[in-house]
């Protein structure tokens, strides 16, 4: 089989010695600036590439190293090198070919859509050339005097914010405005800018060219880049390091000095722009570019200190081999060999890059979502989603599709599809509905009593738990206001009318005999309204009931406050029944007629048998049982607004009748939680549709 012919352009650079101690080689493709390191074996392959055939170059190697190597082997370097487009086009058709396999890696344009809106680049400047002239400048910043004086510097401006910790964390607090904000941005652009200016720098420092410099655009949110790909034509790889370290040392040296200036300057505008210029480059520097889980400095740092290149792709490849054998038993070979800690330590990781990115973006829809644009922040949170979870998992099982012939031969892997799909049926499949929620049990017929106004108990003509007979005084009380009232006034209208008698023995008195008449009649009328007051202070039960004291130890001569409440009359015979408030999702699957459990917070009592008896249609605007309240121990979440209990979802009133009361229960009112068995449904219908609800409902739809 003939080979493909390689690309003339093509540079072959020596590359740093691997981990394990073996050399490696550089293939450099300057047209796209991508450098691809490649080992021994693959070595020997391309420099005996012109005899044209696997065959002969296996035997060849074989026979003149101590590689033993076949033609698969070098069949694999074929497909290495036509997947990465090192070859030449072989035909009028190959450009075509290419184009179409340059498309199948690319996806469709929804792929190439949303892989470029979590990033992309911009390419703004050439700055080549203008970094060698200005490189000698640069380099002093590097010298050894520089950095013993800027650590002496850190150590100073460490010390003066220890000490006045307290002006420097108040002038935190005085940043949080639009003015601060808008300095903050204007003192991040100069920091990252010095920042890539510091890779940058270094990078020429080592004799590599720089190409470009722009913008690259991380969830549409700019950060700036600066393209040093040619760094891996370095054969130290501590001089890579210095390179990806640049950066961050750079924005430590700006925040070094800027702290230090804040501490050195008097209060005004400069000091508030070091304190900015500072702050924000700590924060930079140590929340975001030492992240090794985004392709940050932080990732490039990891990966030149293990010496690692392309350390995502190789632990990502890791963990999805791991998964396969802890699923399946495979017994396939591990991408590559490491030792078993190094192994253990790259799938963890691989782990831990997926989770913060998942976390990351979603934290970034979020914020989209309460401050920018819902509708935005809901197509971010969807996005993101299907990028991280839905396309992993539908890839996945698509190898696992490929897969299937050797994994329903597997033990394990018959034993992994059986939970796989008894995982999907519990999830498919229709279960007994049960439905939790708090309630109040409370009697359909009740007469509240409270005091009007503070008063003194006077009289308890029935004991709690007493029968009462209608028209029979609940209870009495005593205000001393209004007992001092009605003796003045009839103290009053007794000599009022003795003066309106004796007005016919006095021609004076006759004359205004018509004026103390009605004066009589006032006087009369005020003392009505004090008794009618008082009839207040002494309700009447209004129906044949049984008695409930609010407090049991309620005694005579004890004072209670306005509108305490002091006893309830409970109607003979009448109906008990359990209110509760549900969510649009549960009320669906309720229906009249269904059966419930109720049993009280406290546990006291028999377990309480229900029938649903009513379902209201339109939602609770307020909640008027407090109890069932989230704050109070309920499980409906509300907010207070004017006094009222405002639901923070639709809920919806379902009332249940108690079939068999005892007696011992008919107190005032019970706060319990109920089990109304509900319609079946499956979990994943309801997880569906309680997705599609607060999509509709947060988008405004």
């Amino acid at each position: 089989m003939p080979l493909p012919r390689l690309r003339e352009e093509l540079d072959l650079l020596p590359g740093p010695a691997m981990a394990d101690g073996q050399p490696s080689w550089t293939l450099h493709d300057p047209v796209r600036n991508q450098f691809f390191r490649i080992d021994w074996p693959t070595l020997e392959v391309l420099q005996r590439w012109d005899l044209d055939d696997p065959q002969l170059i296996a035997a060849d190697v074989s026979s003149h190293t101590t590689l033993s190597m076949t033609a698969e082997d070098v069949v694999q370097v074929a497909q290495f090198l036509v997947q990465h487009q090192l070859v030449q086009a072989a035909s009028a058709d190959a450009p075509r070919k290419m184009a179409q396999q340059w498309t199948r890696i690319q996806g469709t344009a929804l792929n190439w859509l949303l892989h470029h809106y979590l990033f992309f680049r911009i390419p703004l400047l050439r700055p080549d050339a203008w970094l060698s002239r200005w490189l000698p400048v640069a380099r002093q910043f590097g010298t050894r005097t520089f950095a013993w004086v800027t650590g002496l510097a850190f150590v100073l401006g460490l010390s003066q914010v220890v000490r006045r910790w307290d002006v420097f964390s108040a002038s935190l607090v005085d940043t949080f405005n639009l003015e601060g904000l808008l300095a903050y941005g204007v003192a991040l652009f100069l920091v990252k800018l010095l920042h890539e200016l510091g890779h940058a720098f270094t990078a020429k420092h080592y004799g590599c060219r720089v190409p470009t410099m722009g913008v690259a655009f991380l969830v549409m949110w700019p950060v700036a880049y600066t393209d040093t790909n040619e760094t891996w034509r370095l054969t130290n790889r501590f001089q890579r390091l210095r390179v990806a370290c640049a950066g961050i040392v750079t924005e430590l040296v700006i925040a070094v000095w800027a702290t230090l200036a804040w501490a050195l300057l008097p209060a005004g505008g400069l000091q508030s722009a070091a304190f900015v210029l500072a702050t924000t480059s700590w924060v930079a520097t140590l929340a975001i570019n030492a992240s090794p889980f985004m392709r940050f400095d932080g990732y490039f740092i990891l990966m030149d200190a293990l010496d690692m290149p392309n350390l995502h792709g190789r632990s990502f490849a890791l963990a999805r081999w791991k998964l396969r054998e802890w699923l399946f038993g495979l017994g396939d070979e591990p991408p590559e060999h490491f030792k078993q800690t190094t192994q253990l330590a790259l799938i963890g990781f691989a782990w831990a890059t997926w989770l913060y990115r998942l976390v990351l973006f979603l934290g970034i829809a979020v914020l989209v979502y309460h401050f920018f644009i819902k509708l935005v922040g809901i197509f971010l949170f969807l996005v993101e989603i299907v990028w991280f979870v839905a396309k992993p998992l539908a890839s996945e099982l698509a190898v696992w599709r490929e897969l299937w012939p050797r994994i329903r031969l597997q033990a394990r892997g018959r034993k992994t599809v059986l939970i796989f799909v008894g995982l999907s049926l519990l999830l498919v499949l229709p279960w007994p509905g049960r439905i939790t929620a708090s309630a109040v049990l409370r009697p359909q017929e009740s007469w509240p009593v409270f005091a009007p106004a503070g008063a003194r108990i006077e009289d308890l003509p029935f004991r709690h738990g007493e029968p009462v007979p209608a028209g029979k005084p609940l209870v009495a009380l005593y205000v001393p206001d209004l007992v001092s009232r009605a003796k003045a006034l009839q103290v009053r209208m007794d000599q009022q009318r003795m003066q309106a008698e004796t007005s016919a023995f006095d021609e004076d008195m006759r004359k205004r005999w018509k004026v103390a008449e009605q004066t009589l009649q006032t006087t009369e009328a005020e003392l009505l309204g004090v008794q009618a007051e008082q009839t207040q202070f002494m309700p009447v039960a209004p129906y044949d009931g049984r008695f409930l004291l609010a407090d049991p130890d309620l005694v005579v001569g004890q004072w209670v406050s306005k509108k305490e409440p002091l006893a309830v009359l409970v109607r003979q015979g009448t109906a008990w029944r359990v209110e509760t408030w549900l969510d649009e999702d549960d009320v669906a699957r309720v229906q009249v007629g269904q059966t419930a459990k109720f049993i009280t917070d406290s546990a006291t009592g028999p377990l309480l048998t229900l029938t649903v008896s009513a379902i209201d249609r339109d939602a609770a605007r307020v909640l008027p049982r407090k109890e069932l309240a989230s704050a109070l121990g309920g499980h409906v979440l509300t907010r207070e607004k004017n006094g009222q209990l405002i639901p923070e979802r639709a809920v919806y009133r379902v009332a249940l009748d108690v079939q068999n009361m005892p007696e011992s229960m008919q107190a005032v009112a019970w706060r319990g939680h109920i089990n109304i068995h509900a319609d079946w449904q499956s979990p994943a219908s309801r997880y569906v549709r309680q997705a599609i609800a607060v999509l509709v409902r947060e988008a405004g739809f």
